[in-house]
């Protein structure tokens, strides 16, 4: 699976983290900030425009309380995403909603939540069925 992640300055450390497990763990990871952006903005763009780009990838982004990316990331035509902070509504905002990508913030949730998070989110699969009406109305509004 294909993972686009980012950050900016506050979120770079976990970033890092994040990264790490998931080239460890053999999924393809795409960094779009290398270095840490600027604002979280700047970050969150780059990942939810790949998102919209290569379907079937899946974005994580980080900043200091992950408002600010989640904030941003709606505001794209066509992406849903998700400010999660427990394992749980990482693994049913993909179950149920269709999320692509999950906005995490470094100063709420520790490394290994963090990468609980993380494991949640990916290895969750989106149902369809009753949930399409809804996903399908999300998608209309951005």
């Amino acid at each position: 699976m294909r993972v686009v992640i980012g950050s900016d300055s506050d979120g770079m450390r976990l970033k890092e983290l994040i990264k790490a497990d998931l080239i460890d763990r053999g999924f393809t990871v795409v960094d779009k900030s290398e270095t840490a952006s600027e604002d979280f903005v700047e970050s969150t763009l780059a990942i939810a425009n790949d998102l919209n780009e290569n379907e079937g990838s899946l974005g994580i982004a980080v900043d200091g309380y992950g408002a600010g990316s989640f904030i941003t990331a709606v505001k794209v035509k066509g992406m849903v995403a998700a400010e999660v902070s427990d394992e749980r509504s990482a693994y049913m905002t993909r179950e149920h909603n269709n999320s692509r990508m999950i906005t995490l913030g470094s100063k709420i949730v520790g490394d290994e939540l963090a990468l609980n998070i993380v494991r949640e989110f990916l290895q969750a699969n989106y149902n369809g069925g009753r949930h399409q009406v809804r996903v399908d109305m999300l998608n209309k509004m951005a």
